[in-house]
């Protein structure tokens, strides 16, 4: 029987590593009780997950479960390709050290009316590496067991190599210039080889959202080294609005946002003013996160496990009391981006005339918009314009990735990364 030994943990060795790389959806919570999953650069909360290969730079992440009882969660990074589809290599090939890490660091809250385990962690650490540039696929599970996923976050790493300009400009088509945003691009590839050079791909991201991402494919000059991207439909987005925002860091005081608060609830429920419809109203500039939230109180000491939870009433109100004909009205927000869409779909009040929706978020600083998209259609094209309206003026944050796979790879590598912020500079 002792010959059988090797042979079965060499099965399940494989099996672990066949489950890890199985195709999840990216962004994503999976178990219900997960809740206020944070991931950032250290110091930074309204930063983007990217690394720079090499870098001692580290990220943190954040979540709590609800409940009072501590239980064992893993991770792992799983390798992918531009598109997030899985990596065509091994685990060992990319990955220096354990497969799977357990988080030792977590903490029961205290001084909140609802009881939660903090978790956190700072990635990577040096015995679970990473040692390629790309799209990494963070996976947090229960037990060891990579089929019990609590949720996925995205994450990059980049090898800058390839210094990419951008510049954000109004749209050459007279029907979008007043109401949208165009991002030209220009990459330098000499460290490419001349026969490769229009091999990579260029991704464009506005406000850290991949549902919006664009991805233009064939570039509009090339000169020695020099590609731009400056088609005439290329990476032109809806501007949007300034965000809104919702300041929950207290349930003692009640700031500008909130209509009230029921402190005899458990968990408190907070009231926010109804929002009205801004997309006829006139631009005006102030200063917002971009969709981003900050986990904090003013109650308590501690940030990250003395925050209480909170049901969280929004509504909005159109101009007209009417539906939106022919369309789904979502909230948009960070805070929203690992629910299954349903779950932020705001539901339409007869009574009131209204749009609303209750969603439970924890103390922290919240900003949020309204976005639209067509009922029943299976993919899902979120749109400000009805709801906020749409601005060139509006300052957004873009975030330029260039991607690259040689010949002899079986995978993308991350070569260039560049943020840009329009706004008040923007050209005409």
């Amino acid at each position: 029987m002792n010959f059988m030994k090797p042979i079965f943990v060499f099965c399940y060795i494989c099996l672990s590593f066949s489950v890890v790389h199985a195709q999840v959806q990216p962004d994503r919570i999976y178990n219900d009780n997960i809740r206020g999953v944070a991931f950032f650069r250290q110091g930074d909360p309204f930063s983007f997950p990217l690394l720079e290969l090499g870098s001692s730079d580290v990220l943190e992440l954040h979540f709590d479960e609800m409940g009072r009882q501590p239980r064992n969660y893993f991770y792992t990074f799983q390798l992918c390709n531009a598109d997030w589809s899985p990596a065509d290599l091994n685990v060992f090939e990319y990955l220096r050290g354990f497969t799977q890490n357990r988080i030792l660091q977590y903490r029961m809250s205290s001084a909140t009316t609802t009881a939660y385990v903090h978790y956190q962690v700072n990635l990577p650490e040096r015995n679970c590496l990473p040692l390629k540039s790309g799209n990494y696929l963070l996976k947090v599970f229960l037990n060891g067991d990579t089929s019990q996923l609590a949720f996925t976050r995205r994450m990059m790493i980049v090898q800058n190599q390839i210094p990419i300009g951008a510049t954000a400009l109004q749209p050459f088509d007279p029907a979008l210039q007043m109401t949208h945003q165009k991002i030209q691009v220009s990459l330098d590839v000499k460290s490419i080889p001349l026969f490769m050079q229009q091999q990579g791909k260029l991704f464009i991201l506005q406000n850290n959202r991949w549902e919006t991402a664009k991805s233009p494919q064939q570039p509009l000059i090339i000169r020695e080294s020099f590609i731009e991207f400056n088609a005439e439909l290329d990476a032109v987005f809806p501007a949007g609005k300034e965000y809104r925002w919702a300041d929950l860091r207290s349930v003692r005081f009640l700031s500008d946002r909130i209509e009230r608060i029921d402190n005899t609830a458990i968990p408190v429920k907070v009231f926010l003013k109804t929002d009205a419809d801004r997309s006829r109203t006139r631009y005006a500039f102030f200063p917002d996160l971009n969709g981003h939230f900050s986990i904090g109180t003013t109650d308590q000491f501690n940030t990250w496990w003395q925050t209480d939870y909170m049901d969280v009433y929004f509504s909005l109100e159109p101009t007209s009391r009417q539906p939106y004909p022919g369309r789904d009205v979502y909230l948009w927000s960070e805070a929203t981006l690992l629910l299954p869409r349903e779950k932020y779909k705001m539901e339409w009040n007869e009574e009131k005339r209204l749009y609303e929706k209750t969603l439970p978020l924890k103390q922290g600083y919240y900003s949020y918009s309204y976005v639209t998209s067509r009922s029943n259609d299976p993919i899902f094209r979120p749109d400000p314009g009805l709801t906020e309206g749409n601005y060139f003026e509006a300052e957004n944050e873009y975030t330029i990735l260039f991607y690259y796979r040689s010949f002899s790879s079986r995978y993308d590598e991350l070569l260039g990364f560049q943020k840009l912020r329009t706004g008040q500079g923007i050209r005409q």
